[in-house]
């Protein structure tokens, strides 16, 4: 193993002598980088943003938007990153003191303001940028409402009648979590609509079409404390069992929060994300197979709506910046009560794959969870996968209530899966998060839907059971009396749903 290092705007860079936990975000700042900045240093204002250069979808290699705050910098041993201060140079202008597009679009168009949070949305909006699939459209000026699509002007763009979506393809939610503390978040959005395509001759944009950085083994051992990633999984699991003490980490969207806001510290980390076995994606005669890996970004791209209870989760989970690190198996893996994943894959009759050294054994993910944080998983085994069962049921909803539509931890989440054949309610199931000291079924309403007419009394009927299952408590984002109406109201709102799309 050579020493860990991470190329750095073309530059590479040893990240000795830091501390094994040391972030990325503190790794460029002691390096002169400081358009990183910290605001929450817990991945929700997006201060902090980088590009790094990732296994593609449509391409070789996608330039990605991360969360430097929550990554071990030892994360991104063998990888490329680039700052904001990079974008400059590395981009289409290439000389001192010049602007990337994405930079002078923020610079004409006022988006700066107090000039903060500007590095972060300039990282965001990069990698929107060079997004492969990014691609403009044409439309009629809007009406006098402000209602109809845009094509731009000189002057600036025009808006769609889809105000999150450009005529440039640029699609909002790119900046979900990057947040401004000052206001003004129109010429924010007039930059991003005026950003044309990456030229012929952008760097970034060429290096698109080679491979991404081939994983590498790493082995950081600082003051006591480890951060190590093997080459395969037999590797990993023969570790885990000489250290069962060890923190496993994807993209550390979780365990970054801990070393930040509790200081919290692991003398043996142990990182999966780049392990070939935890990044499948499989579908077969009778299951669709995720690796624990891949982050939800990954996940979505690549599912492109085949499983469109995950893809109604997806656009709801956290923001792009999370969801680019943020994996199923960390999801799972935490064993949170409020994580937005597990309700969906309840409802789903998800199975989790747990491997050890010794071999693999799949659990009903109902079967999973066993108390607050805890499971069946074992010291020394970790998630490989998850198994959705085929064939799919086809009426199918996620309702996440929470204070902010978007990048907000969920006060109550319901996720639906129905059967309906002739007006009969064939299967129901149900997952329910927020409203126990573990994700859950909601049994009584699937047996009080199940086998009955889905009408309306059928539907206020089961409601009234829905608000009753588990133990919701009062607490800072929601009272308990709250969450049981909302638990009921999310099944009436699904039956006004599905009889608004059969009668229309």
């Amino acid at each position: 193993m050579t020493a860990p290092r991470i190329t750095v705007n073309g530059t590479e860079a040893p990240i000795s002598p830091v501390a094994p936990h040391t972030t990325v975000l503190d790794f460029l700042r002691e390096r002169g980088l400081t358009g990183t900045k910290e605001g929450c240093a817990e991945g929700e204002c997006g201060a902090c943003a980088v590009l790094v250069a990732r296994p593609g979808t449509n391409e070789p290699t996608d330039w990605v938007a991360v969360n430097a705050c929550l990554l071990p910098a030892a994360a991104l041993d063998g990888q490329e990153v680039v700052t904001s201060e990079g974008l400059a140079t590395a981009g289409p202008a290439g000389a001192p003191g010049a602007l990337h597009p994405v930079q002078e679009e923020m610079a004409v168009r006022g988006g700066s303001q107090c000039g903060y949070c500007t590095p972060g949305f300039v990282c965001s909006m990069a990698a929107e940028y060079y997004r492969p699939d990014r691609c403009a459209h044409t439309g009629t000026e809007p009406a006098e409402d402000g209602t109809g699509t845009g094509t731009g002007t000189e002057d600036g763009p025009r808006h769609d009648a889809d105000p999150e979506h450009g005529p440039n393809g640029f699609d909002l939610h790119a900046l979900s979590g990057n947040l401004c503390r000052c206001t003004g978040y129109r010429p924010i959005r007039d930059a991003a609509f005026a950003v044309g395509a990456p030229t012929a001759d952008d760097p970034l944009a060429q290096r698109r079409a080679q491979s991404p950085p081939a994983p590498v083994a790493t082995e950081y051992v600082r003051d006591g404390r480890a951060f190590l990633r093997r080459s395969t999984l037999g590797e990993t699991l023969r570790l885990l069992r000489e250290r069962p003490d060890a923190v496993v980490v994807a993209g550390s969207t979780d365990w970054g929060v801990e070393v930040n806001i509790r200081s919290r510290r692991a003398d043996c980390v142990v990182a999966v994300d780049r392990l070939p076995e935890l990044r499948e994606l499989r579908f077969g005669p009778g299951a669709v197979e995720i690796g624990a890996a891949l982050t939800l970004t990954e996940i979505e791209r690549r599912l492109d709506g085949r499983v469109p209870l995950l893809a109604e989760l997806f656009p709801q989970f956290a923001s792009r910046l999370i969801r680019n690190g943020a994996t199923l198996g960390g999801n799972l893996g935490t064993g949170s009560p409020i994580g937005d994943s597990p309700p969906v894959l309840l409802a789903l009759e998800a199975s989790v794959v747990l491997a050890d050294a010794d071999g693999e054994r799949q659990v009903p993910l109902a079967e999973y969870f066993t108390g607050y944080r805890q499971s069946v998983r074992r010291p020394g085994e970790l998630i490989r996968a998850v198994r959705v069962p085929l064939p799919l049921s086809p009426v199918v909803a996620f309702h996440k209530i929470a204070k902010r539509r978007f990048d907000d931890i969920s006060s109550v989440a319901v996720a639906f899966a129905l059967d309906v054949e002739d007006g009969i309610v064939r299967k129901a199931r149900i997952g329910l998060g927020g409203v126990a000291a573990t994700p859950i079924r909601a049994l009584a309403t699937e047996e009080a839907l199940e086998g009955r007419p889905w009408t309306a009394e059928t539907a206020g009927a089961a409601a009234r059971v829905l608000r009753a299952e588990g133990t919701p408590m009062n607490d800072q984002r929601a009272s308990a009396a709250y969450r049981s109406a909302m638990l009921g109201q999310s099944l009436l709102k699904l039956y006004a749903q599905t009889t608004e799309a059969v009668t229309s």
